[in-house]
């Protein structure tokens, strides 16, 4: 028997790839599963020629390495080369902006406390206390974040969260957290099965340079739109009106602000416009630029109707938590008992050492995931903070050094991520995988070290 997740080759470009039963996919992807019900394969014949990489391929299938590509692209400044014209609009109309038929939809980052209390108050006080969860970008690395969730399901001891927030990767698993354990499913699949995989398949540097993204069609808007379906925008809409929250983090880039979405508020409106706009809000939530096209969105200011252009979350913030002044101003948000944020970072906190290659696209990349990581670590430390001064419970998981480690140009391999979502699981489902302070620099970790030796 094949260990879990197995990927066997059978020859003439055939492969089966086996999962454990509780690890079954709740829809197939791009093949036809069989199987008995402790074991489900899904066959996939996958030609020869499609495994041999030029370089083009290759880079797009660095670790992560497509935010080098997007770094390159974004240095570059190629967007005035070419792309779909749009309708202009002024700061002025940009400030009115609304959505149509659905009030309350968002609001801005860096609004005042009481208008982001209007979309992530609860108006009705719950049993058991506030638990938050915050779930960070990431990319392939998300896979980690899905199997911390289905591995706390595992251990018996995963809450019902009061609210839930997510950037980029963690937008997408956002609203499958917040449903809950029911929907594991769809977060193996999404994540193992290979079908995140087929968003970086052949790579197209013409649509760098002349359209909106490396991987310019509508993949990624796509994949989601196979997740939201009217079954999942109803549960969403009957948990918003329990008074819980679910919230995802956009970038306009237009007005170069963060964007808070309000996701049950969407789900619940009715407006025919809802579905579409949920599936928009995911997928520019995790739109990194130039590698995924942003997604552009339908607004109005009463009088004149024009598109805001959205992209990834993590532009402005890798990781999102309310402000410390909502949270305790605002006492709604402690509905009695002991409050607790959970943060799952899907990525790597700790600086980790390589001698960086002597190339544009390598010292790009290097870059941004130092960037990234500082920035990570800042915002957890105010989170920390806030936490430790009033009595809320912190509780911290990340990629640390044991995990997998991906080769620059297997990020997003199916391979990778379903090791990857096999450590989360097996750390959650034994419950030694919460830190209940921020990782010390490795500075200050020697000098302790040194000090209690």
């Amino acid at each position: 028997m094949a260990e879990d997740g197995a990927r066997l080759s059978t020859g003439f470009g055939r492969e089966t790839i086996l999962w454990p039963a509780r690890h079954k996919p709740l829809l197939p992807a791009r093949g036809d599963f069989r199987g008995s019900a402790d074991t489900v394969k899904l066959h996939r014949l996958r030609p020869r020629s499609s495994r041999r990489r030029s370089g083009l391929v290759a880079m797009g299938y660095r670790r992560l390495g497509l935010r080098g590509l997007a770094a390159l692209g974004l240095t570059a400044q190629l967007a005035a080369c070419g792309g779909t014209p749009r309708t202009p609009y002024t700061v002025e109309q940009a400030a009115l902006a609304s959505l149509p038929g659905i009030p309350g939809a968002r609001v801005y980052a860096d609004a005042s406390v009481e208008t982001i209390a209007t979309v992530a108050a609860n108006p009705q006080r719950r049993p058991g206390g506030f638990t938050y969860l915050a779930l960070s970008g990431g990319g392939g690395d998300g896979a980690y974040g899905a199997g911390v969730l289905n591995g706390w399901t595992a251990s018996g001891t995963r809450p019902e969260f009061t609210l839930v927030s997510g950037v980029s990767t963690g937008a997408l698993i956002a609203p499958f957290a917040f449903l809950g354990s029911g929907y594991d499913s769809y977060l193996t699949e999404f994540y193992t099965s290979g079908v995140a995989a087929t968003l970086v398949q052949s790579p197209n540097i013409v649509n760098v340079l002349f359209g909106s993204g490396l991987f310019g069609d509508e993949r990624l808007r796509s994949l989601v739109g196979r997740y939201v379906t009217p079954d999942l925008l109803r549960a969403v809409a009957d948990e918003h009106a329990k008074g819980r929250r679910l919230l995802v983090v956009t970038t306009n880039l237009d007005s170069q602000r963060a964007v808070i979405w309000n996701m049950g508020a969407i789900a619940a409106s009715g407006a025919p416009n809802a579905p579409d706009l949920f599936r928009d809000v995911l997928a520019a939530s995790a739109s990194v630029p130039a590698v995924f096209p942003p997604q552009l969105i339908n607004v109005t200011d009463g009088t004149a109707r024009f598109q805001e252009m959205h992209a990834d979350g993590s532009v402005v913030t890798p990781v999102f938590t309310l402000p410390q002044t909502l949270l305790l101003r605002d006492r709604r948000l402690r509905t009695g008992g002991k409050a607790n944020i959970y943060v799952i970072i899907n990525g790597r906190l700790e600086p980790d050492f390589e001698v960086t290659k002597d190339n544009t696209l390598a010292i790009a990349e290097r870059s941004f995931s130092t960037a990234s990581r500082a920035r990570s670590r800042s915002a957890l430390a105010t989170t920390y903070a806030l936490a430790r001064d009033n009595g809320i419970g912190f509780n911290l998981t990340y990629i640390d050094e044991a995990a997998p480690k991906a080769i620059p140009t297997k990020g997003f391999d199916t391979g990778y991520m379903r090791a990857l979502y096999e450590d989360g699981f097996a750390k959650a489902r034994t419950g030694a995988f919460w830190n209940h302070t921020v990782p010390a620099a490795p500075v200050v970790k020697r000098a302790y070290g040194e000090a209690v030796n």
